[in-house]
């Protein structure tokens, strides 16, 4: 199975440019990439925001807009429809000019989107109006430097694989598959309490749009009334947000509910998958019983933008000796027996590149010295232990070590992107990176140990988690 391109199975091209339509234009998705509300915009890395990103973790800049997406050869992604909480603005800073000056300064979404956030009390609206702002492109030619460029919104990966086949050569196009981020998105009305008929009801619209979403992350940062969420939010924006209302609970009576209609297929419905990333480890635990017990389990395990936290289990957090204090380890990333469920189901792991969630402050603070080319593979080097990691742990196991890794940025999330490769634009350099890291460890005593049958060459590694795996699996289940 060859393809040309790069896969990202979780990233947000359209946050900023949506956020940056207000007020002067709401949802309005320009086709002139020099305008700061269309997903073709580069805004571009300055000496300044590249300062604050390496001192404060600040990305203001694009990282994923679709002119980005070409320029790195990543034109297969799957873009996240995120209504952004309200938990964000309305803060420990309080609602009024001060905390929305500081949450537009760490999203770069402007402060009129943080207004009309502020005051929202319909997320299922805005969820829409996001969605529209995709729609209104969609296959629409666009020129930028005498070149033509598009995106294609795909409803399944036979479509990708058949526009190929009959535009061969085709270089400036972006296939767009949509997913969503946090089941808050159904809420229609935030001032009363969660209402089941009026999330049924819109999950079901949601099931028979143009375009229904490949999967869904159940929870993010905030109490969705459904299902517990993982403490997910750190350092600057952690000390002036409260995640405390459902941290850590398991699924309620109502998640269960709406994780059943996801997952519906009956009567020709659209079957929606759940990512498991955000979800408390409580409800992690529950939904493997779930799929196993009533679907035999016979559904992936999703994980679209995610890490190793290199213990053993939730009730054995033991942390591998030979790697000391270099992973993150916090539970909103995966356990070793989650990832040994994930592989045996068939699923799918996003690898997230923010250097904050891939490693420990204690690491990213031994290297923050180093420049140039050192930087870059020192920097490249923490994402590499996780990919080691995955497949030493595979490997024990007796599975393929090297089947279920994937890149699942979290570009233009809120995120602290891996300095020196800080947007997508970035990896074909961070492809070679790794491959160099792969190269060395394979010829490694470690290395060595392998089982012949995961003793791949380092291009093959490279191959599976940039695109092959990510490919096996949308023709798998993207249907």
């Amino acid at each position: 199975m060859q393809h040309p391109f790069y896969i990202d199975f979780h990233c947000h091209p359209s946050l900023k440019p949506f956020g940056k339509s207000f007020p002067d234009s709401p949802g309005v998705n320009s086709d002139d990439s020099e305008d700061i509300n269309s997903v073709w915009h580069q805004s571009g890395i300055s000496l300044s925001s590249g300062i604050l990103q390496d001192l404060l973790g600040i990305a203001r800049f694009t990282q994923s807009d679709f002119y980005t997406l070409v320029q790195g050869n990543c034109k297969l992604i799957c873009a996240s429809l995120y209504p952004i909480e309200k938990g964000f603005f309305n803060n420990k800073l309080g609602d009024g000019g001060l905390s929305r000056v500081a949450s537009s300064f760490i999203t770069k979404v402007g402060e009129e989107r943080v207004r009309d956030i502020q005051h929202i009390n319909d997320y299922f609206a805005d969820l829409k109006k996001e969605y529209a702002f995709y729609k209104q492109l969609n296959n629409t030619t666009v020129t930028i430097d005498g070149e033509d460029y598009l995106y294609k919104i795909v409803k399944n990966y036979a479509e990708v694989t058949q526009y190929l086949k009959d535009k061969p050569g085709t270089e400036n196009v972006v296939f767009v598959i949509i997913t969503i981020e946090g089941m808050h998105v159904l809420n229609s009305d935030l001032s009363a309490p969660a209402n089941e008929q009026s999330f049924k009801r819109n999950l079901m619209e949601v099931k028979n749009w143009e375009h229904p979403p490949f999967f869904i992350t159940f929870c993010h940062h905030f109490n969705n009334f459904l299902c517990g969420h993982a403490k997910s939010l750190f350092d600057t924006v952690g000390s002036v947000t409260d995640q405390q209302s459902g941290l850590d609970e398991p699924f309620q009576s109502l998640g269960w509910t709406m994780l059943r209609a996801m997952l519906d297929d009956s009567g020709g419905q659209k079957r929606i998958y759940p990512d498991i990333k955000h979800m408390s480890i409580a409800a992690r635990i529950e939904y493997y019983k779930f799929i196993e017990d009533e679907f035999n389990g016979k559904v992936p395990i999703i994980v679209s933008h995610g890490a190793a936290n290199v213990m053993r289990s939730h009730a054995e957090p033991v942390i591998d000796a030979r790697l000391g204090n270099t992973f993150f380890d916090e539970d909103i990333n995966l356990f070793d027996d989650e990832i040994l469920i994930l592989a045996r189901s068939g699923g799918i792991m996003g690898l997230q590149l923010d250097e904050h969630r891939i490693a420990s402050k204690e690491a990213i603070a031994d290297i923050a010295g180093a420049t140039g080319v050192e930087k870059k593979t020192l920097r490249s080097k923490l994402l590499w232990n996780q990919i080691q990691y995955v497949a030493e742990l595979l490997d024990g196991a007796n599975l393929p070590a090297w089947d279920c890794v994937v890149i699942g940025s979290d570009s233009d999330g809120i995120i602290n992107p891996i300095n020196g490769f800080l947007t997508l634009e970035s990896l074909p350099e961070l492809y070679e990176y790794l491959k160099a890291h792969a190269n060395n460890y394979l010829r490694s005593k470690r290395g060595g140990y392998l089982n012949d049958y995961n003793k791949l060459t380092a291009k093959e590694i490279m191959d599976k988690v940039f695109y092959k795996n990510g490919a096996a699996f949308l023709e798998q289940w993207f249907v």
